[in-house]
């Protein structure tokens, strides 16, 4: 097939307005995966975006699973190298409600000081970025008649709750998903908005501690300074996760972990990141971390150990002299290179096992495990995607890291045997998991466009 990529292209740019109304549909339904209230909201998002797929005549159909449905869908069948693609169509939370500036799901089209955007939970994460792909497809089958040959499409509605179903679903039907690569879409620009490949995702381990002392809550008068407090053993066996340089101190944490090479130190130091304007945003100044590393190593190609949450004794109104019965504590680490997540996680175990007395117990809970992935960018694929994006932007597209993690790139690898490409248009101001989230309509427009040449660049 010749493709005829300028008309692909003007199609897209004639029919957004239609393409607008499309994903402001979607965005209305409420597919908010944790919550069971919204269960039917999540089959509905299935079924409309199955209904979409069906309409543009790919072999579309739902998969129930233990938790929520996959959408899987085919092209016809060719002689090409098949691609995958992924998305998800659930989306988070939308407390706090009372800080959304209008409702979360009556998403509207805002101007501002950036241009307009799509203002609703879901618009960036990940219903608009997972659209880019939808509307590609279309724009091609209007001007070819035709769909590309040899797509699979994976769309998943447990993303935001930690999917569960995943993993067992893509070894299940690991012969129908396998391709030769996937094209991953739940990722962002670089910060100044130029396009990227992402290549390396840090790993991520999640766990929940719970230290119980005495059988009940203690008076601070008769008991401290004599019975153990949790909350004291907790916070002692935290901060003492790290050293005066930002260097974990778990025994064999950093077995696995890269240097930056020669190539990619150049290339990261040349994207002129500004980790002081980069904090300026969130309301910070001063850059913290592991000392001897640039900003970009440390939240793209160094571990970490972070304290996410605290909880123990009285913290209602006024003030409670007691010694609490127990504490918790819920913490993570983001993990590089060949880091193995079990390895870390039984030290961890140990190391806080070590600063508990006899008299006192420690529970763990997990919440996800998950090694780093590292992607084969000498795959020709890499190249033509990077020079459709730079053609379509304007602009060289960058190789990144994401210090976030996406285990699905790992699941890939690991089940399938292939490697995926992380291509997203979300901006650093989308506010994803936030109240009052935001899709610009350039990236939506853009990205649509930008998947439109990828797709004739592997063809």
């Amino acid at each position: 097939m010749s493709v005829k990529l300028d008309d692909i292209l003007s199609t897209l740019d004639s029919e957004f307005p239609q393409a607008q109304a499309r994903l402001l549909e979607f965005l209305r339904i409420p597919s908010i995966s944790t919550d069971p209230a919204h269960r039917g909201d999540v089959r509905a998002a299935a079924e409309w975006l199955c209904a979409e797929l069906v309409g543009l005549g790919f072999d579309a159909s739902i998969r129930d699973t233990p938790g929520h449905p996959m959408v899987v869908a085919h092209s016809p069948k060719g002689t090409r190298r098949p691609v995958l693609f992924y998305g998800h169509y659930d989306v988070q939370p939308v407390d706090p409600l009372e800080l959304w500036t209008s409702p979360p799901f009556e998403p509207a089209i805002e101007n501002t000081p950036a241009g307009p955007v799509i203002r609703g939970r879901g618009a960036s994460d990940d219903k608009g970025q997972l659209m880019t792909f939808v509307e590609a497809f279309r724009a091609w089958k209007a001007v070819h008649g035709a769909l590309p040959t040899d797509l699979v499409l994976l769309f998943e509605g447990e993303e935001e709750s930690g999917s569960p179903s995943l993993r067992p679903f893509l070894r299940e039907n690991a012969d129908e998903l396998r391709a030769g690569i996937a094209m991953i879409c739940d990722t962002s620009m670089y910060a100044d908005g130029r396009p990227a490949i992402t290549t390396q995702l840090r790993g991520l381990l999640g766990q929940e501690i719970t230290i119980r002392a005495a059988d009940r809550d203690l008076h601070s008068g008769s008991f401290g300074g004599l019975a153990a407090n949790p909350i004291q053993l907790l916070v002692n066996a935290l901060a003492s996760m790290k050293d005066a340089t930002g260097r974990i101190t778990l025994p064999g944490f950093y077995d696995g972990v890269p240097e930056l090479t020669d190539e990619l130190r150049a290339d990261w130091q040349a994207l002129g990141f500004d980790a002081a304007d980069f904090l300026l945003r969130v309301g910070l100044k001063h850059p913290i971390g592991e000392k001897g590393r640039t900003a970009l190593e440390m939240v793209w190609n160094r571990p970490t150990f972070e304290i996410n949450g605290i909880t123990g004794g009285y913290t209602g109104e006024g003030f409670k002299t007691v010694l609490p019965a127990e504490a918790r504590a819920k913490v993570s680490f983001r993990l590089t290179g060949t880091q193995d997540p079990e390895t870390i996680l039984q030290a961890f175990h140990a190391h806080i096992r070590a600063a508990i007395p006899a008299d006192c117990t420690v529970e763990f809970h997990g919440h996800g495990a998950s090694p780093a992935s590292r992607m084969n960018i000498s795959d020709p694929a890499f190249a033509a995607a990077k020079q459709a994006l730079s053609e379509e932007w304007g602009r060289e597209a960058a190789y990144i890291g994401a210090g976030g993690s996406i285990p699905i790139a790992g699941d890939f690898k690991e089940i399938l045997g292939m490697d995926s490409m992380l291509i997203g248009f979300a901006r650093d101001d989308d506010r994803i998991h936030s109240p009052n989230e935001k899709y610009d309509l350039q990236s939506f427009a853009k990205g649509a466009r930008s998947w439109a040449r990828i797709l004739a660049a592997l063809t």
